[in-house]
């Protein structure tokens, strides 16, 4: 595939992310997909990282990921984005604070045959828990 075609699969997750579209979202994931930035506890697969989702939408319901910037060279796609929300639902243990939230992330994807195989992230989410006040 094309790095422009695999550009468009990358752009089609971040946009079921923002839409909250299950279906959108499950379409582009292979069912074993790896995601090496799962929470814990999760079981693997698509249907971890659907739970991830679930997990974060349900914590901040108004999150919005902005694509800073996006790169790909060969299978795989890197996206450096800004999460924006407001924390109005519990997230890992911490009650709703009302607090908004800006987080910086960067997501590599590993695409093959059109799906999303594998998936890396790094975001900063020290900074996410001194802005929810978990930490000083």
């Amino acid at each position: 595939m094309s790095t422009e075609t695999n550009k468009a699969i990358a752009r089609r997750l971040v946009d079921a992310i923002n839409t909250d579209n299950e279906a959108a979202f499950l379409e582009v994931l292979v069912p074993d997909v790896v995601d090496h930035y799962s929470l814990p506890g999760l079981p693997p697969g698509r249907e971890g990282w659907n739970m991830n989702r679930k997990i974060l939408r349900a914590a901040f319901p108004d999150c919005h990921w902005h694509e800073e910037d996006l790169f790909a060279e060969g299978d795989r796609v890197m996206v450096r984005a800004t999460l924006r929300g407001t924390h109005l639902g519990d997230f890992l243990g911490i009650p709703p604070t009302g607090n908004a939230i800006t987080v910086s992330n960067i997501h590599i994807v590993r695409i093959a045959n059109g799906k999303i195989v594998e998936h890396w992230g790094h975001g900063d989410d020290m900074g996410m828990m001194r802005q929810l006040g978990a930490l000083a």
